[in-house]
């Protein structure tokens, strides 16, 4: 499901041209045709497309149906004008996006969310408040044609295409696009997430979200559980092109500082002996519907094994990690503190983030409350808690808006997040400063981090990602993906995503409490009760090591696998959230395909007919004309 196309073919002239196409970006088809809610018709039908390729600069002239080449600059005023004008829109047969290595960079000021994203789910009703000023919403809307990202020797042949096209304009030829179908969509009447399912010709956005505790919870005592202090990130993000959701500017930075925070306190001394015990959770799905935390709760309503040891009414404060990699200016590191509910541990929850702040004064850090004029919490993870657990006290640290993405900023974020969740875990409004001051984040390890999760180089190819996981790609993607088999607490490793499974190790490993011998066989003959296998994948081998860490599955609550087959649930009519679930599903991919060749047009085409009945005529009327002399002629004699 990960791997889309895997070759280009180019005809030239009669001469075939076989371009490599990476798998991760390879003709990267991203056409919301190709996803499925319960309310959305998402079959375009199985006929190919063949369109004359014309560069973006030259749309104007465009007089017939055709597939525009468009650099990654352009590519929002594309789609600004294909969403205002229908006579324009109507003559687009495809799109084909130009490869650059710098996509994030090149974006910036454009959003293709909505300006409030997923406003469905937001605990208030006033869904006009801009939290994205910058959001078009063009990811969400549906278009009759494919939209394809190209490689970089993709995009150098298609280049050489429009020149020649727009050098052949009084030629009788053209260059032209054609698109295979990408979608599996061979049933008829398959135009929504439940007869898709049904027909199997569609599979369920989801994939696995990650908790972990510290230090590891005594799953086997029988004392009562401590009070949770639980922290969470997101680890998916949406965009336009499935496989370049880098999501720099989305929760992503937000992640790599709970990860750094993780670190921080792993190094510190005594964490069980503290009043409250700390666990962590990295959501994915977020993006779609908040599959990952919605999943999580009901996971825990239920008690099942991918949540043995927690308790949902043992949680009594939830600390956010939004976007934070933004929050630098001119020196200064800048974030807001959203928080929801009214109650003893609120207050104590902003009590800790400032005496968390007057620590770190040396390190020029802000925290401001958020406007009273806001309606609520921002678009998060805290929606779904404020939905299901409304009791809980609950507090989102997000960035400002400024200018770049860096590492001065998650480090600063990570800081502030360590002590503050050190407070709230010790329960004393009298923690000494040199305690506070031995909670330091590991600046080089937030850039390995930042490397190999916001970039292709090094990416998941990095030595960090490397020493637990053997990626299947290096550019990292944070798509959530879809859910292949029966959902599980322990899932078979090829069924998880990269960064999943990366996380999954990492955690494991910072949270564990060291052992006094390591067993040499590694994981061969199986770990104990409490003990998990990490880095199995490196060595074949992997390490036993003592950690409270866990997979869940992320996947709407409205689902059900039964039987090898996902059936659609009613919806809850007590649970909001449930209701405008647009239960998610994405359609099985054939392979794609996109040739590219020279074709004589319609107008020569016509000519060469016309042209042939004319000399048909005149031919027979010559013959006819001969013969009748011919016959005169011989009378004559």
């Amino acid at each position: 499901m990960e791997t889309l196309a895997s070759a280009f073919l180019i005809f030239l002239d009669q001469l075939v041209v076989q371009v490599s196409v990476s798998p991760i970006t390879s003709l990267a088809f991203f056409n919301y045709h190709h996803r499925y809610s319960l309310s959305s018709y998402g079959n375009p039908g199985r006929d190919k497309v063949l369109a004359p390729i014309i560069g973006f600069e030259n749309v104007d002239g465009m007089s017939e149906s055709s597939a525009i080449l468009v650099s990654f600059e352009d590519f929002p005023s594309l789609f600004n004008r294909i969403s205002d004008d229908l006579s324009f829109a109507s003559k687009v047969a495809g799109v084909l996006v130009k490869s650059r290595t710098d996509v994030q960079n090149n974006l910036k000021g454009f959003s293709p969310d909505q300006k409030f994203p997923q406003a469905q789910f937001a605990p208030y009703h006033n869904f006009s408040y801009e939290w994205n000023p910058i959001g078009s919403g063009i990811m969400w809307k549906y278009y009759n044609f494919p939209v394809f990202l190209l490689t970089e020797s993709a995009t150098a042949t298609i280049e050489e295409f429009v020149i020649r096209n727009e050098n052949k304009k009084r030629a009788y030829t053209s260059n032209v696009a054609e698109f295979d179908l990408v979608m599996q969509t061979t049933k008829s009447g398959t135009h929504d997430s439940k007869s898709c399912l049904k027909e199997a010709t569609c599979l369920p956005l989801g994939g696995y979200s990650v908790w972990s505790s510290l230090p590891p919870i005594n799953v086997s005592s029988s004392k009562q559980s401590k009070p949770i202090i639980l922290a969470v990130a997101s680890m998916d993000s949406a965009s336009f092109f499935r496989d370049k959701s880098l999501g720099a500017d989305s929760p992503i930075s937000g992640l790599i500082a709970l990860l750094a925070a993780v670190d921080a306190l792993s190094h510190v001394h005594g964490l069980g002996d503290l009043s409250k015990q700390l666990v962590f959770a990295v959501f994915t799905g977020e993006a779609w519907g908040y599959l990952g935390s919605r999943r999580f709760l009901v996971e825990l309503e239920i008690n099942s094994d991918a949540v043995h040891g927690l308790n949902h009414s043992s949680i009594e404060t939830v600390v956010e990690l939004g976007s934070v990699g933004k929050g630098y200016n001119e020196g200064v590191k800048n974030f807001f503190a959203h928080k929801e509910g009214g109650s003893a541990a609120t207050d104590m929850t902003m009590t800790a983030l400032k005496r968390a702040q007057e620590s770190l004064l040396s390190a020029n850090i802000k925290v401001a409350s958020a406007s009273a004029s806001n309606p609520g919490i921002p678009p998060s993870s805290l929606m779904t808690f404020s939905k299901e657990l409304s009791f809980l006290s609950r507090v989102l640290i997000s960035m400002t808006d400024a200018a770049n993405v860096n590492s001065s900023a998650v480090v600063a974020a990570a800081s502030l997040v360590a002590r503050t969740l050190y407070i709230l875990a010790s329960d004393s409004k009298d923690v000494e400063d040199s305690v506070l001051a031995s909670i330091n984040v590991n600046v080089s390890l937030v850039k390995q981090l930042m490397g190999c999760l916001l970039a292709c180089d090094p990416g998941l190819s990095c030595e960090l990602v490397n020493k637990y996981i053997s990626p299947t790609s290096t550019c990292p993607s944070h798509y959530v993906g879809v859910i292949v088999d029966e959902p599980s607490s322990t899932p078979y490793p090829g069924y998880i995503n990269d960064v999943p499974r990366f996380v999954w190790n990492f955690l494991a490993d910072i949270t564990s409490i060291p052992r006094e011998y390591i067993n040499s066989s590694g994981c061969q003959q199986g770990c104990s009760r409490d003990e998990v296998c990490i880095k199995a994948e490196t060595d074949g081998k992997g390490v036993c090591i003592l950690s409270t860490t866990r997979y869940v599955p992320a996947y709407s609550t409205r689902l059900k696998y039964e039987s090898g087959v996902w059936n659609v649930l009613p919806s809850n009519s007590s649970d909001i959230m449930e209701i405008v679930d647009p239960v998610w599903t994405e359609s099985n991919w054939n392979s794609i395909g996109m040739r590219v060749y020279t074709v004589q047009n319609a107008a020569y085409d016509r000519i060469v007919l016309f042209g042939g009945i004319a000399l048909t005529i005149l031919s027979y009327l010559g013959v006819a004309f001969s013969r009748a002399l011919i016959t005169k002629a011989m009378k004559r004699d």
